[in-house]
């Protein structure tokens, strides 16, 4: 019997997203966002489906496979609806403004994020997975259909009015109440309320799921180091240290995946996301510089080790994320077998993994849906090395070079395995963010290669994401660019460049920042109240411009922008800057002041505005070893509200970005340090040392 004629491609075959090409076999006639859409919506008078997820969610496969696969629940979109697949990682103001709705109408939110619109995009029903068939009390999508087509035909006077309650409520609660001036004062009580709910057990905060939420404890460590009697450091270097130890590290590919859906960092959900491992990388390092705790700083490198060998582009940008599935099964690709270790690893190699990784022939990780154990485990820690070392009277260098030899042949025999989806697009927000990471990195551990990495993304980002028009683009996949940027495009990158200028001190990245940071204010500031739109002027109208605020799993634009502001306003002697972030600071201070421990990156420009920050010129010749030997002092201590300056003789241009500079000359021929603070300087000196001892003054 011949083999049936391959299915029809629908509309989004021609799509550039990963998310969108998943969807493209489907038999639900999908559209991809746009007005030829909406203009089938009007003409023939039917609601808009429009289903958001992204891909590597496993949520969305579990609901693509149910209902969007199935030809009977397809024709019953088809025939019902206009049908709209959006990948949120490419329009995320999409993915904003109607999640937002989703959280008003249900209380919750996540993805698959489905949104019913009318053909004027203003939405009356929001739900996140809907089941194929009705089950627990909700509705499956062979209920839904028929009952929203029911509605839409026979009651639209009651559309009508939700839309327009929907919408007023929206644009209600994008507004801000201005307050005063958040100061230290919130720092602590965002300290006191993470002490209540930091687990004691394992570490992190809270119960499950466990999220890394890494600049939570970037903020932490900000206020440890000031506040030496607090439990402040203690509870990041253990969740630090926990979090490596667990299941959410990847013990075999490096990396770390999404979160934990457990209390004890065991078992996560396995996708890996670019930004993740930005972010945490930034606070291991942060964490290496402040404590020089050895397994801090290899955490950091390890992040750096996978994400050069697994998600960077020829060209140097960075892919967006790995897939938890393979084989229509979570997880699959990361789990093992006790026999397994044994076939592959020599005997006493395969005892040593099995024992430290906590490997058992029953197996620590449960089927999904019927909750046995199966056999597979997750690799996961329980000792420190030291005490793994010790226990087999074992210098700890000495077991990791014998782990690091298991960890290669284990990974060499998972490479046959069937691989997730790797997300190849290259988003310009997410790039900023490794920008950054790689760039400090670089700089504590002396790493040429990662500065050469991070320049090198930068470099892709420059020919790629931005035309001669400097009209910046948020996202590129093999060759193909597209979406005006975003708030976020804006300000993680412009962050990623003030790394790179304290990295390489390389005048050019602190121009492209400036100029960058301008033109996200023409287009993106809100001149009447302060701070920035999601969306720029000229951007898509959807139902209203947001302002986004809130450090989820990732810090929002404004928290990055604020800190921006204040780093360049002192870079380059630029009052202005600093004054919009007053005015950024008292928009936001009554949401922040409502809880602040979902402000976490917010609050450390607070910290930086409120807690003596501190300026430090170095006037010296670059490649001089008197010079150099002044920037290692710097970049080798945790100075998070400290920027730094280097003036050469040869360097005409950072006198005509920071005008300021010109009071400032070498002293005796040699590098000369010029250390400020609460607008005063105090004497220069020649002194490496003498730069440490005035940084730590009291």
């Amino acid at each position: 019997m011949p083999d049936p004629s391959p299915r029809k491609q629908n509309r989004l075959a021609e799509e550039s997203s990963p998310y969108l090409l998943q969807h493209a076999d489907n038999p639900v006639d999908w559209y991809p966002w746009g007005e030829q859409a909406f203009k089938k919506a009007k003409q023939e008078d039917k609601p808009v489906f429009v289903s958001i997820g992204y891909a590597t969610c496993h949520w969305c496969h579990v609901m693509a496979h149910e209902s969007f696969e199935d030809e009977e629940v397809a024709a019953m979109m088809n025939e019902a609806f206009v049908n709209i697949k959006v990948d949120r990682e490419e329009r995320p103001d999409i993915d904003n403004t109607y999640m937002l709705v989703c959280q008003m109408l249900t209380g919750s939110g996540g993805w698959p994020l489905n949104v019913l619109l009318t053909p004027d995009k203003k939405p009356f029903y929001a739900a996140t997975y809907i089941p194929k068939s009705g089950r627990h009390g909700r509705p499956g999508m062979r209920e839904l259909i028929p009952w929203i087509s029911d509605l839409w035909k026979n009651e639209r006077e009651k559309v009508t009015k939700s839309t327009n309650e929907i919408v007023n409520a929206f644009q209600k609660s994008t507004g801000f109440s201005q307050g005063n001036l958040l100061n230290g004062n919130i720092l602590k009580k965002a300290y006191q309320q993470f002490e209540q709910q930091f687990d004691e057990a394992h570490a992190g905060f809270g119960r499950a799921p466990k999220f890394p939420s890494a600049h939570n404890l970037m903020l932490l460590m900000r206020y440890g180091v000031k506040n030496k009697h607090s439990k402040a450091l203690s509870m990041v270097e253990k969740t630090l240290t926990r979090m490596r130890m667990g299941g959410i590290f990847d013990h075999v590919g490096l990396g770390f995946h999404r979160y934990s859906t457990d209390r004890k960092w065991l078992v996560p959900h396995f996708e890996k996301m670019l930004y993740d491992q930005a972010i945490l990388m930034l606070a291991y390092t942060e964490a290496w510089q402040q404590s020089r705790n050895k397994l801090f700083r290899q955490t950091a490198e390890e992040i750096a080790a996978y994400v050069l060998n697994k998600m960077q582009d020829d060209h140097g940008g960075f892919y967006s994320a790995e897939d938890a599935d393979s084989e229509n099964e979570e997880g699959k690709f990361y789990v093992w077998t006790v026999s397994e270790i044994r076939d592959i690893l020599p005997t006493a190699d395969a005892e040593l993994a099995i024992e430290i990784y906590n490997l058992s022939k029953r197996g620590n990780y449960a089927d999904e849906s019927s909750g046995q154990r199966t056999g597979k485990n997750i690799p996961y820690l329980t000792k420190t090395f030291e005490k793994l070392a010790q226990d087999r009277d074992m210098k700890r260098e000495e077991l990791i070079e014998r782990i690091e030899n298991i960890r290669q042949k284990l990974t060499a025999a998972r490479d046959h395995r069937v691989h997730p989806l790797l997300d190849d697009k290259i988003l310009t927000d997410w790039n900023g963010l490794m920008i950054a990471a790689l760039a400090r990195a670089g700089s504590a551990f002396g790493n040429e290669q990662y500065i050469n990495q991070s320049e090198r993304c930068w470099e892709f980002i420059a020919s790629k994401l931005l035309p001669e028009d400097d009209n910046l683009k948020h996202r590129y996949r093999k060759g193909d660019v597209a979406i005006d940027a975003h708030a976020d495009d804006y300000a993680f990158l412009i962050w990623g460049l003030i790394e790179l200028y304290e990295a390489t001190f390389k005048t050019d990245y602190l121009e492209q920042a400036i100029n960058l940071n301008q033109k996200f204010i023409e287009e993106f500031w809100d001149d009447r109240e302060g701070g920035f739109f999601f969306t720029s002027a000229i951007g898509e109208k959807l139902l209203g411009r947001k302002k986004e605020i809130y450090d989820g799993a990732l810090p929002s634009s404004n928290s990055v922008a604020m800190l921006n502001l204040l780093r360049l306003g002192r870079l380059t002697g630029n009052t202005s800057w600093e004054e919009k972030t007053d005015k950024m600071n008292q928009l936001f201070a009554e949401s922040i002041r409502k809880a602040p421990t979902g402000f976490g990156f917010a609050l450390q420009s607070v910290d930086f505005a409120s807690e003596n920050s501190r300026e430090i010129i170095i006037v010296g010749k670059r490649d001089k070893p008197d010079t150099q030997n002044m920037l290692d002092v710097l970049r080798n201590e945790f100075l998070p509200n400290t920027i730094v300056l280097l003036k050469t003789p040869d360097d005409k241009k950072i006198n005509e970005l920071a005008t300021f500079l010109s009071d400032f000359d070498m002293k005796n021929g040699r590098a000369t340090a010029y250390v400020c603070q609460n607008y005063s300087c105090e004497f220069p000196t020649n002194d490496p040392e003498k730069v440490k001892e005035l940084i730590y003054k009291g």
